[in-house]
C-alpha cells in the first residue's frame, strides 16, 4: 500500500495483518480522489477532510498529501489509531490532523459544537457491518458540519445498496470498481 500522489507520493504505508482492517485499495483510492480533484491537483487546498473508520489512514492520508488543510481520522479501534499515527510518523506529518479514536456519532457531536464544517466526509465501515452505513449516513444527514456543498462518499460491497437517498443526502454518483463500491452524496436543502 502507497500513497497514490501529491507531496508523498509512492511513499509506502504500513497496514495491520489479517482481516481486522480492510485498506481501501491503491486503484480504488486513485479513482476516488481523481473524481474528488477532477483534473484540478489543488482542489483539496485548503479543505477539511474526514476519514470515518479510518483503518490505516490511507483516504486520509492521501487528502494531506493532495494539500486538505485538515484531515480528521475517526477510528475506534486503538491498534488502528495506533498505525495511523505510526504512518504519519512514518511521512514526518506533524500538523493538519487530528486522530479521534471514538465512534463517529461522539465525534460528530463534538465537531459540532466546535463548529466544525467539513469539506470531503469519506466512510469506510466494515463491509459486515451493513446497519453502521445506514446509521452513520443518517447522522451526516442531521449534522451541521455537513452542508450543500459538501461531498459524502460511503465505499461499500458493489452488492450492497447504502441507498439512494438517505434523510438529507442524495446520491449523485455511484461508481463499481472490483468487489467495492462508491456512492457519491451531496445534502438537499
Amino acid at each position: 500500500m502507497r500513497v497514490i500522489a501529491g507531496k508523498f507520493r509512492s511513499r509506502p504505508l504500513a497496514s495491520m495483518p489479517g482481516m481486522d482492517i480492510r485498506p481501501t485499495s491503491d486503484r480504488l483510492r486513485e479513482t476516488l480522489f481523481d473524481v474528488l480533484c477532477a483534473g484540478n491537483r489543488d482542489a483539496l487546498a485548503g479543505q477539511t477532510f474526514l476519514d470515518l473508520f479510518a483503518g490505516t489512514g490511507a483516504v486520509g492520508i492521501e487528502a494531506l498529501s493532495r494539500g486538505a488543510r485538515k484531515v480528521v481520522f475517526v477510528e475506534s479501534s486503538a491498534k488502528a489509531a495506533v498505525l495511523i499515527r505510526e504512518n504519519l510518523a512514518s511521512l514526518g506529518v506533524t500538523e493538519g490532523y487530528s486522530i479521534q479514536r471514538s465512534d463517529v456519532t461522539a465525534t460528530l457531536r463534538k465537531m459540532a459544537n466546535a463548529g466544525i464544517v467539513a469539506n470531503v466526509v469519506f466512510l469506510d465501515p466494515p463491509y459486515a457491518g451493513q446497519t453502521l452505513y445506514q446509521g452513520t449516513l443518517e447522522a451526516l444527514a442531521r449534522w451541521s458540519g455537513v452542508n450543500a456543498e459538501t461531498v459524502v462518499i460511503a465505499e461499500h460491497d458493489k452488492r450492497f445498496d447504502p441507498g439512494e437517498t438517505v434523510g438529507a443526502l442524495q446520491r449523485q454518483r455511484l461508481l463499481k470498481q472490483g468487489d467495492a463500491a462508491l456512492s457519491f452524496y451531496r445534502k438537499i436543502t
